[in-house]
């Protein structure tokens, strides 16, 4: 059986269109992760982002770029409000998520971490509104 010069280009061929894209079934339908984090971005505020990411989630390293999403939804609430000790606390809490499954292999890790990043952003914003709240109630 000769394969002749088609092999090549075949194996080019393939080598370029490289892994499938993740998706996943979604708010009921099927959406890929970029149409996931994009549905993250416009979402009304971190509360509702989070429900996304847990709706949403895929268990895997996919949920990395799912958790950036809602980080910067929730830091919207907060991120410009923090003193400077505040904002070293937050990023040494960022830090422990980050060391937290650093030594484990797997995906399933990476989605760990992510959520974790996820819950102490959407923890500053909770706090953020509560305080806010608390201040207009006076």
């Amino acid at each position: 059986m000769r394969f002749g010069p088609r092999l090549p280009v075949l194996a080019t061929v393939l080598s370029i269109a490289g892994a499938p894209a993740l998706a996943a079934v979604c708010l009921d339908k099927s959406m890929t992760l970029e149409e996931i984090v994009d549905t993250i971005s416009v979402s009304s505020g971190c509360e509702r982002a989070m429900k996304l990411f847990e709706a949403c989630e895929f268990g895997t390293s996919g949920d990395i770029q799912l958790g950036a999403a809602v980080e910067k939804k929730c830091e919207a609430d907060f991120l410009a409000q923090l003193k400077a000790p505040e904002m070293l606390t937050y990023r040494r809490e960022m830090r422990a998520c980050d060391r937290k499954y650093q030594n484990e292999d797997g995906t399933m890790y990476r989605s760990f971490t992510a959520f974790c990043r996820a819950e102490v952003a959407q923890r500053y914003a909770q706090r953020t509104r509560k305080h806010a709240g608390a201040a207009g109630a006076r």
